[in-house]
């Protein structure tokens, strides 16, 4: 089983919309997969219609220790695709975790009870920095963060995104190592600004240790819209 968290320390990437989509075309192939969503602002857990709804979420699965399918993990109408929806709109957990032991290394020790049912986990997170992000991170194998073309996302990436890797390196004694974080260039279009920002951070990542530049990009609605053939498939 492989999991990936889709982070991002700043809102408006398109993080979500990113993982729903690629949670979609892994169950389309046939890739048994589990969305989880940790973002108190539940906007993965509404954008697919569930032919079964689970009593119980996020907050149950995070503060209860409860990985019985029956009570977590909710049915989508999409074959393979299962869902733990989000159900923390005053982000209790954050708290909860700031106080536990294993606050941080929660979710790592609760998703091997979902190894046999499933081949892939993916996370959305909060569009800030908090300890569930922190948690969703040390839990990941592999990790996704789209970035749009901006001089502020790009700023804001290395600022913040690159800054809560440094912090996070400590816990690798404890065995908890930051994975591989895999940066998508989403929403690009063909102005030269944009394609400047894109090939900067291409050539300032090229020997990073814990970042990788993902050479597909995706490209802005604004160029669908307008009739341009783009044929690519995302590759991790």
């Amino acid at each position: 089983m492989k999991v990936a968290a889709v982070v991002s320390t700043k809102g408006g990437p398109g993080k979500t919309t990113v993982g729903v989509n690629l949670g979609a075309f892994c169950a389309d192939a046939g890739i048994r997969t589990l969305l989880i969503d940790l973002d108190n602002q539940p906007s993965l857990s509404s954008f697919y219609a569930l032919s079964h709804e689970a009593p119980g979420g996020t907050y149950q699965l995070i503060a209860n220790n409860e990985t019985r399918a029956d009570q977590v993990i909710s049915q989508t109408c999409i074959p393979n695709l299962s869902l733990i929806h989000s159900n923390d709109p005053f982000n209790q957990l954050g708290n909860l975790l700031l106080h536990a032991a294993d606050g941080r290394l929660r979710l790592k020790n609760l998703l091997p009870a979902f190894e046999q049912d499933f081949d892939l986990i993916l996370i959305d997170t909060q569009g800030a920095r908090s300890i569930v992000l922190e948690m969703a991170l040390l839990g990941a194998q592999m990790a996704i963060s789209p970035i749009t073309p901006d001089m502020l996302t790009a700023r804001e990436f290395q600022r913040g995104m690159l800054q809560l890797y440094r912090d996070l390196e400590p816990l690798a004694a404890l065995g908890a190592e930051t994975p591989m974080l895999n940066v998508v260039i989403n929403k690009l279009d063909a102005t030269n600004d944009a394609n400047l920002i894109y090939h900067t951070l291409t050539e300032t990542f090229s020997d990073h240790p814990k970042v990788q530049m993902i050479q597909t990009t995706i490209p802005a609605a604004s160029r669908l819209n307008s009739g341009e053939k783009v044929r690519r498939c995302l590759v991790i």
